[in-house]
């Protein structure tokens, strides 16, 4: 099968790089930060305004869009892209935390997890080869396998539980995905490595899912609640046991601190719900950390969120105006901030890729983290 990635560049003094994703929607620069659409719209965003800011791929849920509206109504809308009207890249997750975090009844067997939906309660079964169909009828461009999540703090036998049938499922999930593309699906699939916070089992799961030799590879059970460094820790202990001609995604990452780590770690893919979700909550990223809008020292401060920031709300609106939005409850507050924040992430990875074909990244990381004033950065 045809590689799907190109590295461009390797950053002199870390294990950070550049490079080009081929994918069915066009190609995609990476590093890159993806939006989270999870009921196929990015929240309080347009399409049109995604376009805008530059990005190339966007996300959306397999077990929301499988409950509401459907994958029957999906696939006669012409899938993902057809039922939203965005026309560059989808991907699409498994389902699988969802069903984990939102289902209060729950089975998980070797055939798959029954679960019962968090919006009527019917019971539903989701099987490796069936989120793969499902995915198939969204036409999503990278699709992810069903895998068993595990949280921070899993004692070590539910983990090995967790990754065996993890890994049983991901030969499924590429069985029924080559049955696929024979049968003219475009899409690629990316199986998860899991595992914990075990570094045997880390090791064993990255080994069998590079022998699958799929077009992506993703590094799950990270981000689940445990501290910054042992975040870092087991995401440098398993990048290196990874095939470095695919790309390699970390799911659900959406701040500076974490993006510029992965990155630095050597992770071409992330995504986050964060940005768009604390621009609801009135929190705006800034070169100088997180900025809180309902503040009452903005009541009257007629400068822009963020000074060194070309985006459109930054050139427009003021600080005041903003804060008088958030506290009215007006939706255009909504709106803004997250343009703002998926803006300033788009520009953060931008800046990041100009670093590493520079062989500077590491300077940029730390002159970045250093301003930002997050207690998390590590000096390197």
């Amino acid at each position: 099968m045809k590689e799907i990635f190109t590295v461009h560049h390797n950053d002199a003094c870390c294990a950070a790089r550049t490079g080009v994703l081929e994918l069915p929607h066009g190609t995609v620069q990476t590093p890159v930060f993806m939006p989270v659409g999870t009921n196929a719209t990015v929240k309080a965003i347009t399409k049109d305004s995604l376009e805008e800011i530059g990005f190339e791929i966007i996300l959306a849920n397999t077990y929301h869009l499988y409950l509401r509206p459907g994958p029957e109504l999906m696939q006669k809308a012409g899938g993902l892209h057809g039922f939203s009207g965005w026309k560059r890249n989808f991907l699409t997750d498994s389902g699988g935390f969802q069903v984990f975090s939102l289902s209060q009844l729950r089975k998980i067997t070797e055939e798959g997890v029954k679960f019962q939906s968090h919006i009527d309660g019917s019971r539903h079964l989701f099987t490796p080869e069936s989120v793969v169909d499902t995915q198939v009828m969204f036409n999503s461009d990278i699709q992810m396998q069903l895998d068993v999540c595990t949280g921070f703090g899993t004692e070590y036998k539910k983990a090995v539980s967790a990754l065996d049938i993890t890994s049983k499922w991901a030969l499924r999930a590429k069985a029924e995905w080559l049955k696929k593309r024979d049968e003219g699906y475009m899409g690629m699939l990316f199986p998860i490595v899991q595992g914990n916070f075990y570094k045997d089992l880390r090791q064993k799961s990255a080994e069998f899912v590079a022998s699958l030799d799929t077009p992506g590879i993703a590094i799950g059970g990270l981000s689940v609640g445990e501290d910054f460094d042992t975040y870092c820790e087991f995401l440098e202990y398993t990048v290196p046991l990874l095939p470095k001609n695919k790309p390699l995604y970390v799911m659900g990452i959406g701040t500076p601190d974490f993006i510029l780590e992965s990155v630095y770690a050597g992770i071409d893919m992330f995504d986050c719900v964060l940005p768009t979700r604390n621009a609801r909550n009135g929190s705006y990223f800034t070169h100088d950390g997180p900025l809180s809008i309902k503040k009452e020292c903005y009541k009257e401060d007629f400068s822009p969120i963020d000074s060194e920031c070309d985006c459109k709300v930054c050139r427009e609106y003021s600080r005041a105006y903003l804060r008088h939005l958030y506290k009215n409850d007006e939706i255009l507050s909504s709106m803004l901030a997250s343009y703002h924040n998926l803006y300033f992430l788009h520009s953060l990875v931008k800046d990041i890729r100009k670093a590493i074909n520079e062989d500077r990244f590491v300077e940029f990381k730390n002159s970045f983290m250093a301003r930002y004033g997050c207690v998390k950065a590590r000096s390197l």
